[in-house]
């Protein structure tokens, strides 16, 4: 039996509320409401712990892959449950059939912890119930009227974070795509963590004094003594957009007084579209210049020293998954040697090879192409949204067109955390 020893009443009434729920099978529906530094991790590791020690079974899973690593045993819910990428209001979880292995794990599972729920599409967590209703009822056809067939079912995250994206919506279809909005919130028991576990509230230093230490640190980022993974794995630049990531990107890399090296992608028109004539149409030049989200760019500046992020899922299992934050050790001509910052697994010396990617919404583009590239990029700053899961300890942020940066974190903010997105 494990003794869990909480600083703090909140999380072990949240604690009790979920274990009270799981060990009786009463079912239930939680979400657990609390910004960044309340101790959402340490509550999710408590639990999974608690119920493991006892050879119960625990399915852990997150939005992200990054939030993914932080949990023991966790991956990301869309690999879990077999969750459409394009997800609609009539999917369902592929991977969850009435017999399947996965079915009966599910079946066998006390409770199901999904962090950072609040950036995922409602549909999702639609997708997951429906599939759930349909293996429970083998139990008990009641099963089939309660949410999630009556299994436990625990969300975490902040409303006020990144919420999911929708392609050219409105501030309306952002809203109606989040968990607040479907059908399953009116079974959510909220549950709130207000103190920050992380940071003392209230910043003791003003607006001009940050100021001061962070220009410090831009003019101290090429010494030596910064590139270490216990001082960078809990820092990062945040900005709003990926074109102001890339120009305070390749403004940090110039700092670093070491030799640099560029990397070129080999990009190509898929076969099935050759024969339409898109690979006449469309030149070299032109498939070089695309840049899109979770694609690395054509041309790739490293140098050692550079802080990187992986833009794909390469192994979870040893914590290489998308978000994954490393330091390049050395520039190789097929690999790239780094160590990893982030997650259960950081300090671990990998490699990282080319992959061929190509772009996970092929809509936007007039052809279809892929792109040899190492999956990285730099990553001094990072966009708002990539930062999710991060639970950086330090962070600042970047305006479009002042370098300025805040001085209290997501945590000081005027406004209480009874406000909803």
């Amino acid at each position: 039996m494990r003794f869990i020893i909480f600083n703090d009443d909140e999380q072990r009434f949240v604690y009790n509320e979920v274990m009270e729920a799981a060990l009786n099978n009463k079912g239930g529906v939680f979400f657990v409401y609390g910004y960044g530094g309340t101790g959402k991790t340490f509550l999710w590791r408590a639990l999974c712990a608690c119920f493991r020690s006892k050879g119960d079974i625990v399915v852990a899973v997150a939005s992200s892959g990054i939030a993914a690593t932080l949990i023991p045993g966790g991956v990301t819910a869309h690999s879990r449950f077999g969750i459409s990428i394009n997800v609609t209001e009539d999917s369902i979880c592929s991977r969850i059939k009435p017999g399947s292995d996965l079915a009966e794990l599910l079946i066998r599972a006390k409770l199901i912890i999904w962090d950072e729920a609040p950036m995922t599409h409602r549909h999702c967590f639609e997708a997951l119930d429906k599939s759930l209703k349909d293996v429970m009822r083998v139990l008990d056809v009641g099963n089939a009227e309660v949410a999630f067939g009556g299994k436990v079912v625990v969300f975490g995250g902040d409303f006020r974070q990144t919420l999911p994206v929708v392609s050219k919506g409105s501030r309306a279809d952002v809203v109606a795509a989040s968990l607040c909005s479907s059908y399953l919130w009116s079974f959510c028991k909220v549950l709130r963590l207000t103190k920050n576990m992380r940071l003392q509230v209230g910043s003791s230093t003003d607006n001009v004094e940050e100021l001061r230490k962070f220009s410090e640190w831009l003019l101290e980022i090429g010494d030596a003594q910064l590139w270490n993974p216990e001082y960078l794995q809990q820092r990062a630049i945040l900005a709003p957009t990926h074109e102001i990531v890339e120009s305070v990107n390749e403004y940090v890399l110039s700092l670093i007084e070491k030799d640099e090296r560029i990397y070129l992608s080999s990009d190509e028109v898929c076969s099935d579209d050759r024969g339409t004539g898109g690979g006449d149409i469309h030149s070299i030049e032109f498939l070089n210049s695309i840049k899109c989200a979770g694609l690395p760019n054509h041309q790739l500046k490293l140098k050692v020293g550079a802080m990187v992020m992986l833009l794909r899922n390469i192994d979870q299992s040893r914590g290489l998954c998308n978000g994954t934050r490393l330091i390049v050790t050395d520039l190789g001509a097929r690999v790239i040697r780094c160590i990893v910052l982030t997650g259960s697994h950081k300090g671990d010396r990998v490699h990282i090879a080319r992959l061929t990617l190509t772009p996970s919404d092929t809509s936007k583009f007039p052809v279809r192409f892929s792109r040899r590239q190492f999956p990285i990029a730099v990553c001094f700053a990072m966009t708002i949204n990539k930062s999710q899961g991060q639970s950086l300890s330090q962070s600042r942020s970047i305006f479009q067109d002042q370098c300025l940066v805040m001085a209290s974190f997501m945590s000081h903010f005027p406004g209480s955390p009874e406000k909803k997105a």
